[in-house]
């Protein structure tokens, strides 16, 4: 028995328009009297979404609002002093940079030179010797920090920012990570999984390090993570999760290799992931909504239109991705804001700057469509809601992605000192 109801899209992509309470379009969980344990949960967490929707309803009728100026505010500390709470996150330094950068430049809220020269240091001092970038100074590298550091950087967009990277060793460091299959893995003596092809295949497209052999065999392994149920796991037999999707596909963009997706099947998966009832995503069959999923699922269907777009799909819309945007955008204001500032999981969980980062990244997708003559907002509530479009790839502006592939084009793809140990 699935915990909710899944969120088919209609003939023109989209569920039936929501309205809060208890209108056509926004259903509850039918468990047909089989309780289970995620039942239960789920019932709990659309009640108290009801709470929330009823109590939004009787006080403030359709002003949806963004507080930006509280989220600013929160943001603005957390990039000087972090409280003790955030010990436990002391080897993902990297990623707070870039959590807090990213959410700035998707409110519009420039960071000083200090600042931004403060950053650049700190980072600098977390890159290794052998290359890549560590959790913290002095910390063994990582995949994962290395890609926040390198989308950190680029969101500053200086040449102190950019002269940060060491290229040449970036690239030694991701050949010393390649398997003979095509797969990465995380860090040295790690582990394999899909986040380390798109972690990957990120700072090398953004740096233009990609020589013709760092990604050998690397579609065909992320193809072999698509399971049954259309989405993608972390290694090849593993249940298709919605963070794994997204860095298996946006690696795919990178690689331009998606057409070794079933793409159709992928479409239903993720469409399926959009709660009825609250609006928000779930990451897994039979799981709870979770804001950090309003990027990781909503953000796999621009990169899903664009794929099948380019296939010549005659079903698709050139006004709206195949999501509820409305119901995406009613379940982030009205559930995952923090009163004092900053995002969340959900009503009843804490803030933090990952899900502020996450949340106000999927806000973004599901308020822009397209870009350029195609280009289509639907902005819920005042005006003033609207974010920064983000790039759907890499999660950073778009201005700032085309900024950082033209700066490191005029530089040549370093030699690849490692290709024959890792061939």
């Amino acid at each position: 028995m699935a915990a909710a109801a899944p969120s088919h899209p209609s003939a023109d992509g989209r569920r039936p328009r929501r309205g809060g309470g208890t209108e056509p379009g926004r259903e509850r969980l039918q468990d047909d009297g089989a309780r289970t344990l995620t039942s239960v949960e789920q019932t709990k967490v659309e009640d108290i979404v009801q709470e929330v929707f009823d109590a939004y309803k009787t006080n403030h009728h359709d002003r949806f609002l963004l507080h930006r100026d509280k989220h600013f505010h929160y943001l603005k500390r957390g990039l000087r002093q972090l409280t003790d709470a955030y010990e436990c996150l002391d080897a993902s330094r990297p990623w707070l940079c870039y959590w807090i950068l990213h959410s700035l430049e998707l409110l519009e809220e420039p960071i000083s030179e200090s600042v931004a020269s403060d950053v650049c240091q700190f980072l600098s001092h977390c890159q290794s010797p052998s290359g890549g970038f560590g959790g913290g100074p002095g910390q063994h590298p990582h995949l994962a920090p290395t890609y926040a550091a390198v989308n950190a950087l680029c969101i500053i967009g200086t040449e102190e920012a950019y002269n940060v990277i060491n290229r040449e060793k970036l690239l030694e460091y991701l050949y010393s990570l390649k398997q003979p299959d095509g797969s990465f893995i995380m860090h040295i003596g790690g582990e394999v999984d899909v986040r380390s092809a798109y972690c990957a295949a990120s700072v090398a497209s953004l740096t233009n390090i990609i020589t013709p052999t760092l990604f050998e065999r690397t579609a065909e392994w992320i193809a072999r993570c698509q399971n049954w149920e259309g989405g993608i796991g972390g290694v090849p037999g593993m249940e298709a999760h919605g963070g794994y999707t997204f860095c298996g596909l946006a690696a795919l963009v990178i690689l331009k290799s998606e057409d070794v997706l079933n793409l159709k099947s992928l479409l239903h998966w993720v469409t399926s992931r959009q709660m009825r009832f609250e609006g928000g995503f779930q990451g897994r069959c039979n799981k709870l909504v979770d804001g950090c999923y309003s990027f990781w699922q909503a953000g796999l269907l621009p990169l899903l239109h664009r794929a099948l777009h380019a296939r010549g799909d005659p079903s698709l819309s050139m006004t709206h991705w195949m999501f509820d945007q409305e119901a995406l955008q009613e379940y982030i204001l009205l559930c995952c804001q923090c009163p004092a500032g900053g995002l969340l999981d959900k009503p009843g969980k804490s803030r933090d700057f990952y899900h502020t980062c996450y949340c106000l990244s999927g806000l973004s997708i599901a308020q822009h469509f397209g870009s350029g003559d195609l280009l289509h907002e639907v902005i819920l509530g005042v005006p003033e809601n609207r974010l920064q479009p983000t790039h759907p790839v890499y999660n950073i502006s778009p201005g700032k992605v085309v900024q950082a592939v033209m700066h490191f084009l005029k530089k040549p793809v370093p030699s690849p000192k490692e290709e024959s140990a890792a061939n």
